[in-house]
């Protein structure tokens, strides 16, 4: 895995890449537009910058890890890629879309990797010739912070896959991992999302304040955060998507979108990344 691709250079694309980068490894982000690319750029040199202040890493290091980190916007350039991770929006046919195209353009040996937080896996494997190339690598925000790595296999991933992406993610990037089948929300989401609705709920309802509820799980549960600031730190458009993706595929009341939730997102009130969700941050 000595060239690997990034698709996209949001908040989870950009701590990808510096993942990677911190490995040792060459890496490659795929982004939309210049002003995309810049912003991918400031967020890992913002990362960067912190680990440098907080002492986890000096100067040198710092500027050998950006210096692996290349942005492009052409998907072309991912022709000579031995893995390919998606962390485009959570938006199915925008995945299908790159995965059709991704086929065309990489090596038949090369891994196509998906970092969707609930879309079933074989749905994207079957957009291309052959599923078994396709895997989930379902990482946690912050990446460069958060040790898990959900290792998520469909029906049509070949094993060899599963070893090849699972030693990577192990010995080469030094982050924990566990195997998930591929359903709706895989296992951390499976069980977070329904915590998460009933606590945006409880708000809705008026049966208690944002801070009362946050406070009870973190006083009371010793949880590091609240459900409400854990949705902004994830952002409201992404839990929405969770969401909407468990009910589909379940059926079930637990997991059917709070109308709150999907006011707030019509608003554009996402959480931390617009400065203003179920708190403010401006």
């Amino acid at each position: 895995m000595k060239r690997v691709g990034v698709i996209g250079g949001g908040t989870m694309g950009a701590g990808i890449a510096e993942v990677v980068a911190r490995a040792g490894d060459s890496v490659t982000i795929l982004e939309r537009d210049t002003t995309s690319a810049n912003a991918a750029t400031d967020r890992i040199q913002s990362s960067l910058a912190r680990a440098v202040k907080s002492g986890r890493l000096d100067n040198h290091a710092s500027a050998d890890i950006f210096a692996r980190i290349n942005v492009t916007l052409g998907i072309e350039d991912f022709a000579d890629h031995n893995l390919v991770i998606e962390a485009a929006p959570e938006i199915e046919a925008v995945k299908l879309d790159l995965f059709r195209t991704l086929d065309d353009i990489v090596s038949p040996s090369a891994i196509l990797a998906t970092n969707t937080s609930a879309i079933p896996v074989i749905r994207l494997a079957n957009a291309t010739r052959n599923p078994g190339r396709v895997i989930g690598v379902h990482f946690f925000n912050p990446v460069p912070v958060l040790p898990l790595v959900e290792i998520v296999v469909s029906l049509s991933t070949a094993e060899h896959v599963v070893d090849h992406v699972t030693t990577y993610v192990q010995e080469r990037l030094g982050k924990r991992t566990i195997r998930s089948g591929d359903r709706a929300g895989f296992v951390v989401n499976a069980l977070l999302i329904p915590y998460l609705v009933s606590a945006i709920r409880m708000l809705e309802s008026g049966f208690a304040g944002r801070e009362d509820i946050d406070e009870g799980m973190t006083s009371g549960c010793a949880h590091p955060v609240g459900p409400l600031t854990l949705c902004d730190r994830i952002g409201l458009d992404v839990v929405l998507a969770i969401t909407e993706s468990l009910h589909t595929e379940f059926r079930e009341q637990q997991h059917s979108p709070p109308p709150l939730l999907q006011r707030m997102v019509d608003a554009g009130r996402l959480g931390k990344k617009t400065g203003q969700g179920f708190y403010s941050y401006t």
